[in-house]
């Protein structure tokens, strides 16, 4: 499970993704371990949000996982996802709390970047007003750039979470200019953080 935290009106909120939950589970080709299990345990233990991610490829979550999930839950969801018309499908019949969406390469063991946003801004920005209409809050998970971070705002996303992936894999001064990466994408988006 991964722990993620967001600064919310009332203090921080603790998220949790449950996706490497399911990897074991699919990696034994057995139902256990259980995603919606560990996914209550950690509603249970005061997680504000669970996250989980339906790739393409359905390498970890299932559809089975995300329609339970959503049943089950008493905090929030949030579902990340590819931006495809299927993935739109699904999140817009399951409505779960929140989607982030989020780059997909099928070589990748995690999601290794963030989301091409200002390359693509028309179709990222139907997505967001597809889930928005179906009363689900978007986030987009992007790269700490300007560009991104002002297509994101253009293409109408709420919430914005920047990948600091880089910053975590680097070392020596490598570090600081990551994190003045990180500093200087701009202070005005709609929202910082995890939803």
């Amino acid at each position: 499970m991964t722990v993620s935290s967001c600064s919310t009106a009332g203090g921080i909120a603790l998220g949790v993704n449950i996706d490497h939950v399911a990897t074991l589970r699919q990696a034994r080709r057995i139902d256990y371990p259980d995603p919606i299990h560990a996914a209550l345990l950690a509603e249970q233990s005061g997680a504000d949000s669970i996250t989980l991610h339906l790739r393409e490829d359905r390498r970890h979550i299932q559809d089975r996982d995300v329609t339970l999930m959503r049943q089950l839950l008493q905090t929030r969801m949030n579902l990340e996802m590819a931006v495809t018309e299927e993935m739109i499908r699904i999140a817009c019949g399951v409505k779960p709390q929140d989607c982030c969406l989020v780059p997909e390469s099928r070589e990748e063991v995690t999601t290794e970047g963030g989301l091409d946003v200002a390359g693509q801004t028309a179709r990222v920005g139907a997505a967001c007003a597809a889930l928005a209409s179906a009363g689900i809050r978007v986030s987009l998970f992007i790269d700490p750039e300007p560009a991104q971070v002002e297509a994101a705002m253009r293409a109408g996303a709420p919430v914005v979470e920047l990948h600091t992936g880089t910053y975590a894999n680097a070392s020596g001064q490598a570090l600081g200019v990551e994190l003045d990466r990180v500093r200087s994408a701009p202070s005005s988006p709609p929202r910082w953080g995890s939803p």
